[in-house]
């Protein structure tokens, strides 16, 4: 009997303690994408840790896109996919695929696990009883994909209140019944901030924001919102984790406590960040709380 793992399994529990009694009955908006949707055993960790925290009395909100499965649909009727500063460039064909693919296979899948796994699931889209509203983004140079501009709160507080975890697919309605490609960051922020979450943490496959993109060592672990402006400025944040950032920001500055970057791709990187001292990623906290 190795006692020494079963000293250190021990001690890990009791560090989690405080942050679930911290949690319990809060809610956590979890934005899941990238090659944690894709690596079957990442996919296994995600679904064990979002089952985990709502066993312990952690309201999760898990918010999904579905970039990969919508590229291999496209490319199963040889449609090519464009991209514009980063979006999905989406035209009427496109968004019948989004919708498809996002509402249809890769939420009810999710859906699916989580069930099995022993959780509560029930899976939503932003048409569903009007949840996310959107106007056309930028004019409709990225054809049909679209800003949020309200969030009904109803049916997540409900499916919340009466035990589910609200899974969401991020497409939107219109006001004259267009129906909008939304970025699941973006829709994961606005949920976050319009249920008054506790956190929100966005999944990605880079570690947080580094200092020096080539040095993992580099990682910003904490900041505040204040500190975005002067390290966009000097080349720290860029690319696409300028518009990661960008959401956390207005997370944040909308009454979320906490908004986090970290990678999808570390196995049980939820839990870590969650339930015990070490966490994980990168912090990003209201102005002043460093």
């Amino acid at each position: 009997m190795d006692m020494d793992k079963y000293f250190e399994n021990a001690s890990v529990l009791a560090q989690a303690l405080p942050y679930i009694q911290n949690y319990r009955n809060k809610t956590v908006v979890i934005k899941y994408g990238g090659n944690a949707m894709i690596n079957d055993g990442l996919k296994a960790a995600v679904i064990n840790n979002i089952v985990l925290l709502s066993c312990v009395g952690i309201n999760v909100v898990l918010v999904h896109g579905g970039g990969p499965e919508i590229n291999d649909m496209l490319r199963r009727i040889n449609k090519q996919s464009k991209f514009v500063n980063g979006l999905r460039y989406t035209d009427e064909e496109t968004m019948d695929i989004v919708q498809m693919v996002l509402c249809g296979k890769v939420n009810k899948e999710l859906v699916s696990r989580i069930n099995r796994s022993g959780g509560k699931a029930v899976g939503l889209c932003g048409l569903d009883g009007g949840l996310l509203q959107a106007d056309v983004l930028d004019n409709g140079n990225y054809g049909l994909v679209g800003e949020v501009y309200e969030v009904n709160t109803d049916i997540i507080n409900a499916s919340v209140e009466a035990g589910y975890m609200p899974v969401v697919a991020t497409v939107a309605g219109g006001k004259n019944g267009e129906v909008y490609n939304i970025n699941a960051d973006l829709a994961a922020a606005k949920i976050a901030a319009a249920i008054g979450a506790e956190k929100l943490i966005l999944l990605t496959d880079v570690r947080g924001i580094l200092h020096d993109p080539s040095d993992e060592s580099s990682l910003i672990s904490v900041m505040d919102v204040s500190d975005v402006p002067q390290l966009m400025h000097e080349g720290v944040i860029t690319g696409g984790m300028i518009p990661k950032v960008n959401c956390c920001v207005e997370a944040v500055r909308h009454g979320v406590k906490r908004a986090h970057i970290i990678d999808g791709r570390l196995e049980n990187s939820i839990l870590i960040e969650m339930l015990s001292d070490a966490g994980i990623g990168t912090m990003i906290l209201q102005e002043g709380s460093k």
